[in-house]
């Protein structure tokens, strides 16, 4: 489970150079919205050269979307071992998927990388996007999870965004559902764009970690502390997991369905719960 994605401008060397640095669980150097027009080429260029450098890293690039002109020459740039994958902004269908999944087959051939190497993170942005995320997410082997793109998905759908976010919880909750149904890894949450709101930023992550996603997209990166320290588990929660356990498994009422421990009930969706979140910490 990667908790923070941390965008990286793909054509500004300051930024690049700081890419080593950085404490996200994964980076994503941007080819699309971060990079004009004129500055295309010339950032596939910096972003292979910094790949080839970060090999104990988790890298992938945003390309351009499928539509524009650039998407090909992207993923024909950077596909390379150091390339955990690409995420795929403005994915309305499954047919996006298959395009992008041929592609990125035909470029691991001729650079010989083994079948289905480079994953694909998909970007729901939009209300075809939404009400198609389950096809979405089964239409290759290759998509690890999907991430959302709430400020594109309010301007398709004409929402009128008052700070609170709760006009996005249908979308996200329908994200988080679909992933699971497609038994893929828990989504991505969208950016936080205010990156001065620090108290803002943590009150979103917290959201978006209550309705099930597994980590946020990222825009700087005094963003990453907060949002990696909101989606690890705290002490108390670990300390918490471990009592559950060991009681429920030292029991010799737990074949009955539930057993009380410290005045709560207890029963197997809790004990599994535990489990999972011990499963995500060295114990």
């Amino acid at each position: 489970m990667f908790r923070s994605w941390m965008f990286i401008p793909g054509s500004q060397d300051k930024h690049l150079e700081k890419a080593e640095s950085l404490s996200a669980d994964a980076l994503i150097f941007d080819l699309e919205d971060a990079v004009s027009e004129k500055d295309k080429e010339t950032a596939r260029c910096k972003v292979k050269s910094c790949l080839s450098h970060l090999t104990e890293k988790t890298n992938f690039v945003r390309v351009n979307a499928l539509t524009t002109p650039h998407f090909l020459e992207d993923v024909r740039k950077v596909v390379c071992s150091e390339l955990a994958g690409i995420v795929l902004p403005k994915v309305n269908q499954k047919e996006d998927i298959g395009i992008a999944d041929y592609l990125l087959g035909q470029f691991e051939m001729r650079y010989h990388l083994p079948k289905a190497f480079t994953k694909i993170v998909p970007i729901i942005e939009s209300a075809s996007g939404l009400y198609r995320a389950h096809e979405i997410a089964t239409a290759s082997e290759r998509i690890s999870c999907l991430a959302f793109g709430a400020e594109d998905y309010k301007l398709d759908v004409t929402i009128d965004s008052q700070g609170s976010e709760l006009e996005l919880l249908y979308a996200r909750s329908k994200l988080v559902t679909a992933s699971k149904a497609a038994g893929k890894d828990a989504p991505i949450d969208s950016v936080y764009t205010d990156f001065g709101d620090e108290k803002g930023l943590e009150e979103s992550a917290k959201m978006g970690k209550k309705l099930g996603f597994q980590g946020k997209l990222l825009i700087h990166p005094k963003q990453i502390n907060t949002v990696n320290s909101v989606y690890s588990p705290t002490e108390e929660q670990i300390k918490e997991a471990k009592r559950i356990l060991e009681v429920y498994e030292t029991s010799f009422n737990h074949e009955d369905g539930a057993i009380q421990i410290d005045g709560k009930m207890v029963d197997r969706p809790v004990v599994e719960q535990a489990r999972k979140l011990l499963s995500l910490v060295e114990v």
